[in-house]
Protein backbone atom coordinates (compact mmCIF):
# COMPACT_ATOMS: atom_id res chain seq x y z
CA UNK A 1 0.00 0.00 0.00
CA UNK A 2 1.19 3.50 -0.82
CA UNK A 3 0.22 6.34 1.52
CA UNK A 4 0.53 10.06 0.93
CA UNK A 5 0.67 12.44 3.89
CA UNK A 6 0.13 16.12 3.12
CA UNK A 7 1.52 17.98 6.13
CA UNK A 8 4.03 16.15 8.30
CA UNK A 9 3.70 17.70 11.74
CA UNK A 10 2.68 15.79 14.87
CA UNK A 11 -0.42 14.12 13.39
CA UNK A 12 0.88 13.69 9.85
CA UNK A 13 4.19 12.37 11.12
CA UNK A 14 2.43 9.93 13.45
CA UNK A 15 0.28 8.71 10.55
CA UNK A 16 3.45 8.13 8.54
CA UNK A 17 5.13 6.21 11.36
CA UNK A 18 2.04 4.09 12.00
CA UNK A 19 1.59 3.37 8.29
CA UNK A 20 5.20 2.30 7.86
CA UNK A 21 5.63 0.25 11.03
CA UNK A 22 2.15 -1.22 11.48
CA UNK A 23 0.70 -1.44 7.98
CA UNK A 24 3.90 -2.09 6.04
CA UNK A 25 3.07 0.80 3.72
CA UNK A 26 5.37 3.08 1.82
CA UNK A 27 4.79 6.73 2.74
CA UNK A 28 5.39 9.77 0.60
CA UNK A 29 5.25 13.06 2.48
CA UNK A 30 4.71 16.64 1.41
CA UNK A 31 4.95 19.75 3.53
CA UNK A 32 5.22 23.34 2.30
CA UNK A 33 8.26 23.74 4.56
CA UNK A 34 11.18 21.79 3.03
CA UNK A 35 12.94 21.71 6.42
CA UNK A 36 9.94 19.93 7.95
CA UNK A 37 9.95 17.43 5.09
CA UNK A 38 13.64 16.77 5.65
CA UNK A 39 13.14 16.23 9.40
CA UNK A 40 10.24 13.88 8.75
CA UNK A 41 12.41 11.86 6.39
CA UNK A 42 15.33 11.79 8.82
CA UNK A 43 13.06 10.62 11.64
CA UNK A 44 11.56 7.84 9.53
CA UNK A 45 8.04 9.30 9.46
CA UNK A 46 8.17 9.17 5.66
CA UNK A 47 10.40 7.26 3.29
CA UNK A 48 9.98 9.55 0.31
CA UNK A 49 9.75 13.33 -0.03
CA UNK A 50 7.63 15.19 -2.59
CA UNK A 51 8.01 18.78 -3.74
CA UNK A 52 4.29 19.32 -4.33
CA UNK A 53 0.90 17.75 -3.68
CA UNK A 54 0.53 16.25 -7.15
CA UNK A 55 3.82 14.37 -6.83
CA UNK A 56 2.92 13.16 -3.32
CA UNK A 57 -0.43 11.63 -4.26
CA UNK A 58 0.71 10.04 -7.53
CA UNK A 59 -0.01 6.33 -7.28
CA UNK A 60 -1.32 6.58 -3.70
CA UNK A 61 -3.97 4.24 -2.33
CA UNK A 62 -4.80 6.52 0.62
CA UNK A 63 -4.13 10.24 1.09
CA UNK A 64 -4.25 12.06 4.44
CA UNK A 65 -4.45 15.86 4.49
CA UNK A 66 -2.94 16.86 7.84
CA UNK A 67 -2.94 20.65 8.03
CA UNK A 68 -4.73 23.42 9.96
CA UNK A 69 -8.49 23.45 9.35
CA UNK A 70 -8.35 26.67 7.34
CA UNK A 71 -6.03 25.13 4.75
CA UNK A 72 -7.68 21.72 4.43
CA UNK A 73 -10.29 22.49 1.77
CA UNK A 74 -7.68 23.70 -0.72
CA UNK A 75 -5.32 20.80 0.04
CA UNK A 76 -8.10 18.24 -0.37
CA UNK A 77 -9.22 19.82 -3.63
CA UNK A 78 -5.69 19.66 -5.05
CA UNK A 79 -5.27 16.09 -3.84
CA UNK A 80 -8.50 14.98 -5.51
CA UNK A 81 -7.42 16.57 -8.80
CA UNK A 82 -4.24 14.48 -8.85
CA UNK A 83 -5.38 11.30 -7.09
CA UNK A 84 -6.34 8.16 -8.97
CA UNK A 85 -9.90 7.00 -9.47
CA UNK A 86 -9.53 4.30 -6.80
CA UNK A 87 -7.68 6.44 -4.22
CA UNK A 88 -9.40 7.45 -0.98
CA UNK A 89 -8.66 10.96 0.29
CA UNK A 90 -9.22 11.88 3.93
CA UNK A 91 -8.28 14.63 6.36
CA UNK A 92 -7.69 14.98 10.10
CA UNK A 93 -9.50 18.26 10.76
CA UNK A 94 -11.29 18.98 14.04
CA UNK A 95 -14.40 20.27 12.24
CA UNK A 96 -16.17 18.48 9.42
CA UNK A 97 -19.14 20.44 8.02
CA UNK A 98 -17.08 23.10 6.30
CA UNK A 99 -14.87 20.72 4.35
CA UNK A 100 -17.78 18.36 3.62
CA UNK A 101 -19.53 21.26 1.93
CA UNK A 102 -16.62 21.94 -0.43
CA UNK A 103 -16.64 18.63 -2.31
CA UNK A 104 -19.09 15.96 -3.40
CA UNK A 105 -16.33 13.69 -4.69
CA UNK A 106 -17.06 10.09 -3.71
CA UNK A 107 -13.36 9.51 -3.05
CA UNK A 108 -13.32 11.93 -0.11
CA UNK A 109 -14.15 10.66 3.40
CA UNK A 110 -13.65 13.19 6.17
CA UNK A 111 -11.80 12.10 9.28
CA UNK A 112 -10.85 13.31 12.75
CA UNK A 113 -8.61 11.32 15.10
CA UNK A 114 -9.20 12.13 18.76
CA UNK A 115 -5.51 12.04 19.50
CA UNK A 116 -2.76 14.56 19.95
CA UNK A 117 -0.35 16.05 22.42
CA UNK A 118 0.49 19.38 23.95
CA UNK A 119 3.68 19.39 21.90
CA UNK A 120 3.66 20.08 18.18
CA UNK A 121 5.97 19.14 15.34
CA UNK A 122 7.15 15.96 13.68
CA UNK A 123 9.85 15.60 16.34
CA UNK A 124 7.11 14.48 18.72
CA UNK A 125 5.36 12.10 16.29
CA UNK A 126 4.77 8.55 17.56
CA UNK A 127 3.62 5.37 15.86
CA UNK A 128 1.43 4.59 18.90
CA UNK A 129 -0.28 7.99 19.05
CA UNK A 130 -3.60 6.54 17.85
CA UNK A 131 -3.66 3.43 20.04
CA UNK A 132 -7.20 3.04 21.38
CA UNK A 133 -8.22 6.46 20.05
CA UNK A 134 -11.57 7.06 18.40
CA UNK A 135 -11.07 8.14 14.79
CA UNK A 136 -14.26 9.72 13.48
CA UNK A 137 -15.10 9.20 9.82
CA UNK A 138 -17.80 11.21 8.04
CA UNK A 139 -18.86 9.27 4.93
CA UNK A 140 -21.46 10.94 2.73
CA UNK A 141 -24.78 9.16 2.32
CA UNK A 142 -25.50 8.45 -1.31
CA UNK A 143 -21.95 8.90 -2.58
CA UNK A 144 -19.23 7.27 -0.45
CA UNK A 145 -17.86 4.12 -2.10
CA UNK A 146 -17.95 1.04 0.11
CA UNK A 147 -14.62 -0.31 -1.13
CA UNK A 148 -12.84 2.94 -0.29
CA UNK A 149 -14.49 3.19 3.13
CA UNK A 150 -13.46 -0.38 3.91
CA UNK A 151 -9.86 0.34 2.89
CA UNK A 152 -9.66 3.42 5.10
CA UNK A 153 -11.39 1.71 8.04
CA UNK A 154 -9.05 -1.28 7.86
CA UNK A 155 -5.95 0.93 7.64
CA UNK A 156 -6.96 3.02 10.66
CA UNK A 157 -7.62 -0.16 12.64
CA UNK A 158 -4.07 -1.28 11.86
CA UNK A 159 -2.88 2.05 13.25
CA UNK A 160 -4.47 0.98 16.55
CA UNK A 161 -7.35 3.44 16.23
CA UNK A 162 -11.07 2.74 16.60
CA UNK A 163 -12.82 4.13 13.50
CA UNK A 164 -16.38 5.31 14.11
CA UNK A 165 -18.77 6.77 11.55
CA UNK A 166 -20.66 9.95 12.35
CA UNK A 167 -22.39 12.57 10.23
CA UNK A 168 -20.62 15.91 9.89
CA UNK A 169 -23.40 17.92 11.56
CA UNK A 170 -23.45 15.73 14.68
CA UNK A 171 -19.65 15.67 14.80
CA UNK A 172 -19.31 19.45 14.91
CA UNK A 173 -22.08 19.88 17.47
CA UNK A 174 -20.47 17.23 19.66
CA UNK A 175 -16.98 18.69 19.34
CA UNK A 176 -18.27 22.16 20.18
CA UNK A 177 -19.42 20.85 23.56
CA UNK A 178 -16.64 18.45 24.53
CA UNK A 179 -13.59 20.05 22.91
CA UNK A 180 -13.99 23.57 21.58
CA UNK A 181 -15.99 25.05 24.48
CA UNK A 182 -13.56 23.64 27.09
CA UNK A 183 -10.73 25.42 25.25
CA UNK A 184 -12.70 28.69 25.39
CA UNK A 185 -13.28 28.24 29.13
CA UNK A 186 -9.62 27.39 29.78
CA UNK A 187 -8.56 30.59 27.99
CA UNK A 188 -11.01 32.67 30.01
CA UNK A 189 -9.97 31.13 33.33
CA UNK A 190 -6.25 31.78 32.89
CA UNK A 191 -6.82 35.36 31.69
CA UNK A 192 -9.11 35.98 34.67
CA UNK A 193 -6.60 34.48 37.10
CA UNK A 194 -3.79 36.56 35.63
CA UNK A 195 -5.87 39.72 35.94
CA UNK A 196 -6.51 38.95 39.61
CA UNK A 197 -2.77 39.13 40.28
CA UNK A 198 -2.63 42.84 39.58
CA UNK A 199 1.00 43.95 39.43
CA UNK A 200 2.99 41.78 37.02
CA UNK A 201 5.66 41.35 39.69
CA UNK A 202 3.18 39.59 41.94
CA UNK A 203 3.86 35.89 42.10
CA UNK A 204 1.19 33.38 41.18
CA UNK A 205 0.04 31.76 44.42
CA UNK A 206 0.05 28.01 44.80
CA UNK A 207 -2.93 26.46 43.04
CA UNK A 208 -4.62 23.12 43.44
CA UNK A 209 -5.08 20.44 40.78
CA UNK A 210 -8.55 21.76 39.86
CA UNK A 211 -7.16 24.91 38.26
CA UNK A 212 -4.29 23.07 36.60
CA UNK A 213 -6.59 20.39 35.15
CA UNK A 214 -9.21 22.88 33.97
CA UNK A 215 -6.67 25.11 32.22
CA UNK A 216 -4.25 22.57 30.75
CA UNK A 217 -5.34 23.37 27.17
CA UNK A 218 -5.33 27.16 27.58
CA UNK A 219 -3.52 29.07 24.86
CA UNK A 220 -3.34 26.09 22.49
CA UNK A 221 -1.62 26.67 19.14
CA UNK A 222 -3.30 29.77 17.69
CA UNK A 223 -2.49 28.79 14.10
CA UNK A 224 -4.65 25.70 14.60
CA UNK A 225 -7.30 26.80 17.07
CA UNK A 226 -8.30 30.09 15.48
CA UNK A 227 -9.40 28.13 12.41
CA UNK A 228 -11.27 25.61 14.59
CA UNK A 229 -13.16 28.30 16.48
CA UNK A 230 -14.15 30.12 13.30
CA UNK A 231 -15.12 27.06 11.27
CA UNK A 232 -17.45 25.84 14.03
CA UNK A 233 -18.57 29.26 15.25
CA UNK A 234 -22.34 28.65 15.12
CA UNK A 235 -22.19 25.47 17.19
CA UNK A 236 -19.72 27.09 19.58
CA UNK A 237 -21.94 30.17 19.97
CA UNK A 238 -24.89 27.90 20.82
CA UNK A 239 -22.76 26.18 23.46
CA UNK A 240 -21.59 29.51 24.91
CA UNK A 241 -25.19 30.80 25.08
CA UNK A 242 -26.37 27.64 26.85
CA UNK A 243 -23.46 27.77 29.28
CA UNK A 244 -24.09 31.45 29.98
CA UNK A 245 -27.68 30.67 30.92
CA UNK A 246 -26.57 27.87 33.24
CA UNK A 247 -23.98 30.12 34.88
CA UNK A 248 -26.67 32.76 35.40
CA UNK A 249 -28.82 30.16 37.20
CA UNK A 250 -25.94 29.20 39.48
CA UNK A 251 -25.27 32.88 40.18
CA UNK A 252 -28.91 33.33 41.18
CA UNK A 253 -28.76 30.43 43.64
CA UNK A 254 -25.58 31.83 45.19
CA UNK A 255 -27.04 35.32 45.44
CA UNK A 256 -30.22 34.06 47.11
CA UNK A 257 -28.33 31.70 49.39
CA UNK A 258 -30.21 28.67 48.07
CA UNK A 259 -27.96 25.91 49.41
CA UNK A 260 -30.50 23.22 48.48
CA UNK A 261 -30.44 24.21 44.80
CA UNK A 262 -26.64 24.28 44.84
CA UNK A 263 -26.53 20.81 46.40
CA UNK A 264 -28.98 19.41 43.86
CA UNK A 265 -26.99 20.99 41.03
CA UNK A 266 -23.76 19.46 42.30
CA UNK A 267 -25.37 16.00 42.57
CA UNK A 268 -26.72 16.38 39.03
CA UNK A 269 -23.19 17.12 37.88
CA UNK A 270 -21.92 14.01 39.67
CA UNK A 271 -24.51 11.84 37.90
CA UNK A 272 -23.72 13.44 34.54
CA UNK A 273 -20.01 12.82 35.08
CA UNK A 274 -20.62 9.15 35.88
CA UNK A 275 -22.84 8.80 32.81
CA UNK A 276 -20.18 10.28 30.55
CA UNK A 277 -17.58 7.91 31.95
CA UNK A 278 -19.89 4.99 31.32
CA UNK A 279 -20.54 6.12 27.76
CA UNK A 280 -16.98 5.23 26.89
CA UNK A 281 -17.82 1.55 27.40
CA UNK A 282 -20.56 1.45 24.73
CA UNK A 283 -19.69 -0.97 21.95
CA UNK A 284 -18.15 -3.69 24.04
CA UNK A 285 -15.73 -4.06 26.87
CA UNK A 286 -12.62 -6.06 27.59
CA UNK A 287 -13.27 -9.79 27.52
CA UNK A 288 -16.56 -9.63 25.60
CA UNK A 289 -17.13 -11.97 22.70
CA UNK A 290 -16.78 -10.68 19.14
CA UNK A 291 -19.64 -11.50 16.79
CA UNK A 292 -19.71 -11.38 13.00
CA UNK A 293 -22.68 -9.98 11.12
CA UNK A 294 -23.12 -10.42 7.38
CA UNK A 295 -25.35 -8.06 5.45
CA UNK A 296 -26.28 -8.37 1.79
CA UNK A 297 -25.93 -5.00 0.08
CA UNK A 298 -26.76 -3.76 -3.42
CA UNK A 299 -24.05 -2.13 -5.47
CA UNK A 300 -25.16 1.48 -5.10
CA UNK A 301 -23.25 4.53 -3.89
CA UNK A 302 -23.54 5.28 -0.21
CA UNK A 303 -24.94 1.98 1.05
CA UNK A 304 -21.91 1.32 3.26
CA UNK A 305 -22.11 4.89 4.55
CA UNK A 306 -25.73 4.28 5.56
CA UNK A 307 -24.74 1.21 7.57
CA UNK A 308 -21.72 2.67 9.35
CA UNK A 309 -23.49 5.95 10.12
CA UNK A 310 -26.46 4.08 11.60
CA UNK A 311 -24.17 2.01 13.83
CA UNK A 312 -21.93 4.95 14.69
CA UNK A 313 -24.96 7.02 15.67
CA UNK A 314 -25.95 4.27 18.11
CA UNK A 315 -22.46 4.18 19.64
CA UNK A 316 -21.69 0.75 18.22
CA UNK A 317 -18.02 0.22 17.43
CA UNK A 318 -17.09 -1.76 14.30
CA UNK A 319 -13.94 -3.66 15.15
CA UNK A 320 -13.34 -4.73 11.56
CA UNK A 321 -15.15 -4.99 8.25
CA UNK A 322 -14.72 -6.74 4.90
CA UNK A 323 -16.65 -6.09 1.71
CA UNK A 324 -17.00 -9.04 -0.72
CA UNK A 325 -18.59 -8.11 -4.07
CA UNK A 326 -20.37 -10.66 -6.25
CA UNK A 327 -18.76 -11.89 -9.48
CA UNK A 328 -20.85 -9.52 -11.60
CA UNK A 329 -20.34 -6.67 -9.09
CA UNK A 330 -24.10 -6.11 -8.89
CA UNK A 331 -24.26 -6.75 -5.15
CA UNK A 332 -22.10 -7.92 -2.29
CA UNK A 333 -21.83 -8.98 1.31
CA UNK A 334 -20.34 -6.77 4.03
CA UNK A 335 -19.03 -8.60 7.09
CA UNK A 336 -18.90 -6.61 10.31
CA UNK A 337 -17.28 -7.67 13.59
CA UNK A 338 -18.94 -6.25 16.72
CA UNK A 339 -17.84 -6.68 20.34
CA UNK A 340 -20.56 -7.85 22.70
CA UNK A 341 -23.83 -9.72 22.12
CA UNK A 342 -26.10 -6.80 22.94
CA UNK A 343 -24.33 -4.31 20.61
CA UNK A 344 -24.29 -6.98 17.87
CA UNK A 345 -28.04 -7.58 18.23
CA UNK A 346 -28.69 -3.86 18.10
CA UNK A 347 -26.45 -3.54 15.04
CA UNK A 348 -28.41 -6.29 13.28
CA UNK A 349 -31.67 -4.47 14.06
CA UNK A 350 -30.35 -1.18 12.68
CA UNK A 351 -29.10 -2.85 9.49
CA UNK A 352 -32.43 -4.61 9.04
CA UNK A 353 -34.21 -1.26 9.53
CA UNK A 354 -32.32 -0.05 6.45
CA UNK A 355 -34.02 -2.80 4.46
CA UNK A 356 -30.89 -4.93 4.18
CA UNK A 357 -30.87 -8.70 4.88
CA UNK A 358 -28.52 -9.45 7.77
CA UNK A 359 -27.53 -12.61 9.61
CA UNK A 360 -25.14 -13.51 12.41
CA UNK A 361 -22.37 -15.75 11.10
Amino acid sequence: MRIAVLGVGLIGGSIGLAARTRAGASVCGYDPDPDVRARAFALGAIDEQADDIAAAVAGADVVFAAAPVGALAQIVRLALVSAGADCVVSDVGSTKREIAGTTADARFIGGHPLAGAETAGVEHARADLFDGATWYLTPAKGSTTGVLYERLHRLLSRFGARPSAIDAETHDRLMAGVSHLPHVLANLLVVQARAMLGDESERLPAVGPSFRDATRVAGANSAIWTDIYMSNSDALIAGIDDLSQRLHEVRGWLESGDASAIGDWNELARAAHDALLGAGLVGGGVGESVLELRASVPNRPGVIAEIVLALGGAGINILDMVLSPSADNSQGVVALWIAGEQPARRAAELIADLGLPVVQA
